[in-house]
């Protein structure tokens, strides 16, 4: 990245917030730390907090310190410090943007491209945000500033689409990066790799050798703080509606003409206009919710979700949701996508799970073989980010025994040092690269998939099936499945 073309300034709103202490500021200064931001780049953190410079770079290096651990270097450090200004603002008042506007116009080294806005804050004062930024003179026809949302994108459809259409009343669709961590996560990069770089692979790839997928996003943390937000929002609007859909899209795309960004996203817009309306009288058949109870977490008792404080009384938000998708299209018609995500479950585990056919004829009858299990693809996303596949070996020996063989492939060689999601993420916003990054017809067509699920379970106030805290999540979330032998995958 070059000083002319890279942007001059990285401002973030909502600088003190979770989000930027918890994710964004460790992940900023891990870039600092190898080496890959440009030496002309600036920050500023925006709050309202009523903070000196010096209150502001001794929480910033408490956040560091605690979420960097072992990759602190204090000498990097000082040098990311050094890039930061804090200024003291409310996103509603007009007076605190002439405040920012101040220190983005004192003199510095060469010429200032653009400016990027991360917005950590809520959805709900996005377009209070970009708004003032746009009377302080920051929009414009010929403006390259970059404009960084955060998921949920909306609530519904047509909230994201006035979202949306307030966004590009000042900002152009080039200048927003709608940011979505899991896709900056190596495995869901990798799977690109590993599909179309890969003659062994891509002929299998479809409805004639694939039985079915699962997408599992598991949490064993509850909802923490959050409760003013999550309870509002529920699993199927936190998780499933962006990060596992984005996850259902790169692996069911097809092969896109260049990795140009709109020629992936073009891809992952077609999938999600192919898969299969829900019908509103059979939202039971392909979709299942539930809640938290009270349980164990690593023999440690936990609360119910109905026992978190800033819980609503009798609140029936689902903490869990599992979905079946049907893609209609020549590559996977006929084959379910079978999606879950929950908190409070038994560990912490994100995978894609691809289930093989069986073979067309069992030729080994009366054998151990004759039962045989089918062959497993599953690229594992946390806590390990690796590829593990099962095929089926004759054990050493005289009878016709067989065993399970499993292939593990790590990702990364032993002295890889790795970016984090977050981190390859915010290096694309600042080169500009957009591949990553969720174009507003994706964020559309995923809100027109669920919809039918979310209009259903709205009508139900009174009722929510639960699962004990440390569990798997509901038994009952076996029907949605089309056959017998198809259950659930909790290992990797």
């Amino acid at each position: 990245m070059s000083a002319t073309l890279g942007p001059c300034y990285f401002v973030i709103f909502g600088a003190t917030g979770n989000l930027a202490t918890e994710k964004l500021l460790p992940a900023l200064y891990n870039l600092e730390n190898a080496g890959r931001l440009n030496p002309e780049l600036r920050f500023i953190a925006f709050s309202r907090r009523d903070w000196t410079q010096d209150d502001w770079l001794s929480h910033m290096k408490n956040a560091v310190e605690q979420q960097a651990a072992d990759r602190f270097d204090p000498e990097s450090y000082e040098r990311f410090a050094a890039r930061f200004d804090y200024v003291k603002g409310d996103l509603r008042e007009e007076a605190s943007y002439k405040s920012l506007m101040e220190v983005l116009s004192r003199p510095r080294t060469g010429t200032c491209e653009n400016i990027v806005f991360y917005l950590a804050v809520r959805p709900a004062d996005f377009t209070e945000v970009v708004t003032q930024l746009h009377r302080a003179g920051f929009s414009g026809a010929y403006a390259r500033h970059r404009i960084v949302v955060e998921k949920p994108f909306g609530e519904d459809l047509e909230s994201a689409k006035t979202l949306n259409n307030n966004l590009h009343q000042y900002f152009s669709e080039d200048q927003i990066f709608r940011i979505d961590h899991y896709l900056g996560k190596e495995t869901v990069q990798n799977l690109l790799v590993f599909r179309f770089a890969n003659t062994l692979i891509e002929p299998i790839w479809n409805r004639n050798y694939i039985d079915h997928v699962q997408i599992t996003v598991a949490e064993e943390k509850g909802i923490g703080t959050r409760a003013g937000y999550y309870d509002k929002a529920g699993a199927l609007r936190d998780m499933l509606q962006n990060h596992l859909m984005q996850l259902l899209t790169v692996v069911a795309m097809e092969p896109p003409a260049t990795l140009d960004a709109d020629a992936l996203r073009d891809e992952k817009v077609k999938v999600l206009r192919s898969i299969r309306p829900i019908p509103k009288r059979s939202v039971g058949n392909y979709a299942f919710r539930a809640q938290y109870t009270a349980g164990a977490i690593e023999g440690e008792a936990v609360p119910g979700y109905a026992s978190e404080a800033g819980v609503a009384p009798g609140s029936t938000t689902e903490t869990f949701v599992a979905a079946k998708f049907y893609i209609d299209n020549w590559r996977w018609r006929g084959v379910p996508f079978y999606l879950r995500t929950g908190k409070r479950l038994h560990e912490q585990m994100s995978a894609i799970s691809i289930r093989f056919r069986l073979p067309p004829q069992q030729l080994f009858r009366e054998t151990p073989l004759e039962h045989a299990v089918p062959n497993w693809v599953v690229l594992s996303i946390q806590p390990n980010e690796c590829m593990h596949i099962e095929v089926h070996a004759k054990q050493p020996g005289l009878g016709m025994n067989t065993r399970v063989v499993k292939l593990n492939a790590s990702y990364r060689d032993p002295d890889d040092i790795p970016l984090e999601a977050y981190e390859t993420l915010l290096l694309d916003v600042v080169e500009g690269d957009r591949s990553l990054f969720i174009r507003f017809d994706e964020v559309e067509w995923a809100w027109r998939v669920v919809d039918p699920i979310m209009q259903h379970w709205s009508h139900e106030t009174q009722f929510i099936h639960t699962y004990p805290a440390g569990s798997w999540g509901p038994e009952e979330t076996s029907r949605l499945f089309d056959a017998e032998d198809q259950v659930w995958r909790n290992e990797i």
